[in-house]
Formats: structure tokens, C-alpha cells, sequence
């Protein structure tokens, strides 16, 4: 691994700490995520609820709150069908949380990810329609490209409305209303701040819109809501979907995790007790990104997600333990079929695949409900995209996930033409084509990542945010970097590079796997820290040494203590 650090100029830096009245350290790390005045930095370090922008900004959003308005005036019948993953499940419970209190009663589905595959499928639309036909039809984080199913239902009579934020290079939808800034961009309408906005967010916004023209009409229920208490479901679905934490996502996420650490829902308390995250100790994206995120993902994985909108929708505290503790279960479950496929695909990336810039992988015994987190693993581990399919059928369907640099969409956009269905992300898609085609796929994504690149991907990279010295690591630091959280994309945790540290005692190994440590900087104060999994790479005694960290409290014994995480070391220069 290459270790690199490219500072801003030190006198820009010096400049910007004076102006901010922040340390060095911090007008470092705020240059870095592009705040390079005074007036800029505070507002990124005190993001305000009041910065959100006017939700009718946003293309169509007038119109489709003017349609719920509507809805609500005559009582009309409403479907929500919303995906299976965090953000269409934390945007379907927001939007029939909100419709129920204005007195409808929405019916909600979520598609079975086994019988009707991804997004605004057939199967999915008829199951939807099996409780009669509703007046308006309303798809979440899926749809964008769903024409054939959208006129489906427009030639049955019944209003479609699509709240999506998948790329797409087709003609966007017509005929219905669809709410989606990345193909409906508008440069002149200032849209970069909600550009990256998830469904989630996108709800949240056509909620707003909906309170604003209900209040005009003095709607009494619109009065009683407030909106800011549904901000934990948007930040579950925003920090889950990894979308950049800036602009008006910041401000949502930052805002939601204060408010998922007093939330009284009482499903996601009891998912919290499951999950182990105590919201005593603050709740961080990773809580969501490895603890509550993977359960609500667990029963669209492996069952029904309609589980999961049911836990977050409920008030009845025992359903909802016993609900969190099916999704725990299915976790478990999960994570027992994802160690085995990772295994496997490792295998065959060592075996057959190591020469190829892009990677492709399929088995027929693979899950289709697990393989994203395979890719995502692999992809790390081997520093190349991946995508790794499970068998259904005649279809080999999957995930394909990428690293820094490298824009799947752009990628697949130049070699689909043997894919049935595929979209998403630049870092993440979804794909499925026909078994037949899988080898030319798989030849076809290899050359085309290459090019995409301009030759073979290189040396997987460390970027060191700013270089400290052991007296540096203090608790002042600590609560400078606790003024930049949320970390998430777009805003990465620092890894900060140390020099000079010498260890004089041997790491304690332990479950063959870890190590701790303790060295103590120029003072004699002793700090500690921990090594995830590099048991293997134990760092030598008495000699200088360069650590990569990662800086974090850590909470035991009603006690929170500095710990450091390393993530790699090398012997000084």
C-alpha cells in the first residue's frame, strides 16, 4: 500500500486557522473537504436545519406535493411500492407515516427480491394491486427507467409518481410525475445542493413541500407536525445508501443521528438493543453502516423487507422486539452465506482472475441477496471492481461495487449490451443478464475498465489527511474532529499519518487476528491503541517508527478513552 499526502499550502492553512480561530490541524482537514474561507468553514462545522434550501426548487416537487395535497382533500386510495434496501425502506416508512396522519390509509409494498427481482417490476406492480386499484401509484428509489410498467398503470387509469435518484442515460419517464436531480438537472436552478440527495432525502423534501402548501390552506394537522422528528429515518437511509454527506446531506445526516440518538420509535429502539448501539454513547454512520443498516437489509436479502417498513412503522413494543430479533436472526443468517461466498470468490480471483482490471464472478450456488456485500469486500480487498453475480434461473443476477476513480455507470454503459436490466451508482450497481452471455460480459467489463483507466489500475492508495506528532493526539483534537462528523463519503474519516513513534513493549495479540499496543509520545503520557486484523504484521520494538491511524473514542466501563486505530506502519525514513 502506498502511503500519500498532498498538504494545502501551509500559508493558505495558517490563514484559514487565524480567520476560523480553528488549530492548524482542523484548517487543515476543513481545506481538504473544500471549505477554504471563514465563512464557509462555519457553516460546514454548524450545519443549520434553517440552510436547507426551499423544497419547490426542486423540479416537479411542486407539482407532486400539489398531487398529495389532493389525495388527502378527497380521501383518494394510494400504493406505495418502495425498494428493499435502507433508503427505499426508511423512505417508504417516512412517506406512509406522514399520509397516515393526514388521515389515509396508504397500502405498502416492497418487492420480494426472489419473485420480482429489483425495482417497479410486473410482479411486483400486481402484487401491489392485488388490494384494488388506487387512485395514485407511488415508486420509491426505483422506477426511473420503468417505462413499460409505468404505462401499465397510467393505462389503467391510475397517476404514477416516481421518486428515484439512480442515474440514467434513457429518456427519462413521462406521462407521471418523476422527481429525480440527476436526470432532470438544472443548472440554473442552483440544484447542486440536493443533487446527491438519496429517496430518503428526496421524501423528506416532497414532505416539506406538502407541510408548506397545507399550511397556506391552514390545514391543522400540518401545524402538529414536525417535520425535524422524522430526521432519524432520513439519516438511516442517507448514510446507509453511502451518497456524498455534503451540502444538504450533511445537514440531514448530521441532524438525523442527534435525533436517532433520542428517537422513541419503538422498532428502532428494540433494533438498537439487538444491534448493540447504546445511543447514550452517540450514534456514528459506521453504527448504521455495520449495525442497524445491515439488519433492516437482512429480510429484503433473504425474505420480505415489508418486515422491516412494518418495525419502523409500529408502535406495539412487543411486535417490535420480536421483529428486531427475526431481523437479527436473518443478519446471522446472512453472514453466514456472505463468509462462504467471499471465500469462494477469493478463490477464483487468486485461481483464474487476477489479471483482470475489472473483475466478474458468478457461481451457481451464490445467493443473489448476498452478493453486493461480496463485491464490496472483494473489491476492497483486491482494489478493482467487482462484480459478482448469484444464480436465478436462467438469469445470473448480482451486484457489482468500485473503487476511487473509477465510475461503474460510466463503465457499464460500454459494455451492456448483453445485460437485460443494470443501473445504479458510479460506486455501485445492480446487474443481471442471461447466463449464456456471462463469459463476453465478463471479457467485455475487463476491457472496458481498462480502458476506462487508460492502462492497469494502480497500487491501491492510503491518502494521509495531515501529519501529526504523538503530542498531537489529544483530547482537544478529539473534539475538533468531532466538529467535522458525519464522516461518510465525500467527507472520508481522516487517516492521520505519526512519526516518531517507538514502541517499547511487545503488541498483545489477540484471537490470532488483532493486536493492542501502547507507546508513549515526547511527555511519558502513555497512549494505546488497537490493530484490526494485522496479528500478521507485528511491528518491531525500540526502532522509529510511521503509523496511518484512525482516531476514535472508545466507550467502556462508563469510561470513554482515546483510542488510536492503526491501519498500517512502515519503518520511519
Amino acid at each position: 500500500m502506498r502511503w500519500t499526502h498532498t498538504p494545502p499550502p501551509a500559508a493558505e492553512v495558517e490563514a484559514l486557522s487565524k480567520s476560523a480561530g480553528v488549530s492548524r490541524v482542523l484548517a487543515e482537514l476543513l481545506m481538504r473537504a473544500g471549505q477554504r474561507s471563514s465563512e464557509t468553514a462555519a457553516t460546514f462545522l454548524q450545519p443549520a436545519l434553517a440552510g436547507l434550501n426551499d423544497p419547490f426548487l426542486l423540479r416537479n416537487l411542486e407539482a407532486a406535493a400539489t398531487r398529495l395535497r389532493q389525495a388527502i382533500a378527497q380521501r383518494e386510495q394510494v400504493v406505495v411500492l418502495g425498494d428493499y434496501d435502507v433508503d427505499g425502506v426508511s423512505s417508504t416508512a417516512l412517506l406512509v407515516m406522514i399520509l397516515r396522519r393526514f388521515g389515509l390509509d396508504p397500502r405498502f409494498v416492497v418487492p420480494r427480491r426472489s419473485e420480482d427481482g429489483y425495482g417497479l417490476s410486473r410482479s411486483a406492480i400486481d402484487r401491489a394491486l392485488d388490494g384494488g386499484k388506487p387512485h395514485l401509484f407511488i415508486a420509491l428509489d426505483c422506477g426511473t427507467n420503468s417505462h413499460v410498467e409505468a404505462a401499465y398503470l397510467r393505462g389503467q387509469g391510475i397517476d404514477v409518481m416516481v421518486i428515484d435518484h439512480h442515474r440514467s442515460k434513457e429518456q427519462p419517464l413521462d406521462e407521471c410525475l418523476l422527481i429525480n436531480p440527476h436526470v432532470q438537472a438544472d443548472e440554473t436552478n442552483g440544484d447542486g445542493a440536493w443533487r446527491n440527495l438519496c429517496t430518503v432525502g428526496l421524501v423528506f423534501k416532497l414532505c416539506h413541500g406538502l407541510l408548506k402548501q397545507l399550511r397556506q390552506e391552514n390545514h391543522p394537522v400540518a401545524f402538529r407536525i414536525k417535520l425535524r422528528d422524522h430526521l432519524d429515518l432520513v439519516a438511516l437511509g442517507t448514510v446507509a445508501d453511502l451518497v456524498p454527506l455534503l451540502g444538504e446531506n450533511r445537514i440531514l445526516a448530521r441532524h438525523g443521528l442527534r435525533i436517532l440518538e433520542e428517537t422513541q420509535r419503538p422498532g428502532i429502539r428494540a433494533l438498537m438493543d439487538v444491534a448493540g448501539v447504546k445511543p447514550a454513547q452517540g450514534i456514528t454512520p459506521t453504527d448504521i453502516s455495520f449495525r442497524l443498516g445491515p439488519r433492516i437489509n437482512a429480510s429484503g436479502r433473504l425474505a420480505d423487507a415489508a418486515l422491516s417498513v412494518e418495525l419502523l412503522l409500529s408502535d406495539d413494543a412487543a411486535f417490535c422486539v420480536d421483529t428486531a430479533l427475526q431481523l437479527d436472526a436473518f443478519n446471522r443468517e446472512r453472514q453466514e452465506i456472505e463468509r462462504a461466498i467471499t471465500d469462494e470468490a477469493e478463490r477464483l480471483i487468486e485461481q483464474k482472475f487476477m489479471s483482470h482490471a475489472g473483475v466478474v464472478l458468478f457461481a451457481e450456488n451464490w445467493h443473489p441477496g448476498v452478493v453486493g456485500i461480496v463485491a464490496g469486500r472483494v473489491t476492497r480487498k483486491y482494489n478493482r471492481p467487482c462484480v459478482v453475480l448469484g444464480n436465478e434461473g436462467d438469469m445470473a443476477k448480482g451486484s457489482g461495487r468500485s473503487v476511487d476513480g473509477i465510475n461503474l455507470v460510466d463503465v457499464l454503459g460500454s459494455c451492456c449490451e448483453h445485460l437485460t436490466s443494470w443501473g445504479g451508482h458510479p460506486m455501485a450497481v445492480g446487474v443481471a443478464l442471461p447466463k449464456i452471455h456471462l463469459d463476453t460480459f465478463r471479457a467485455r467489463f475487463a476491457d472496458a475498465v481498462r480502458t476506462h483507466v487508460g492502462g492497469d489500475i494502480a497500487e491501491a492508495r492510503l491518502e494521509l489527511a495531515v501529519w501529526l506528532t504523538p503530542e498531537q493526539i489529544n483530547e482537544r483534537l478529539m473534539d475538533e474532529l468531532d466538529s467535522m462528523h458525519p464522516f461518510g463519503q465525500g467527507n472520508p474519516e481522516p487517516v492521520f499519518g505519526v512519526r516518531g513513534v517507538v514502541l517499547q513493549s511487545p503488541p498483545e495479540v489477540f484471537k490470532e487476528q488483532h493486536f493492542r499496543f501502547s507507546f508513549e509520545d515526547g511527555r511519558g503520557r502513555r497512549l494505546h491503541g488497537v490493530a484490526w486484523k494485522l496479528a500478521h504484521r507485528l511491528p518491531p520494538l525500540d526502532v522509529p517508527l510511521d503509523f496511518a491511524v484512525e482516531l476514535k473514542w472508545n466507550h467502556f466501563n462508563n469510561r470513554k478513552l482515546l483510542q488510536i486505530g492503526l491501519i498500517d506502519w512502515r519503518r520511519s525514513a
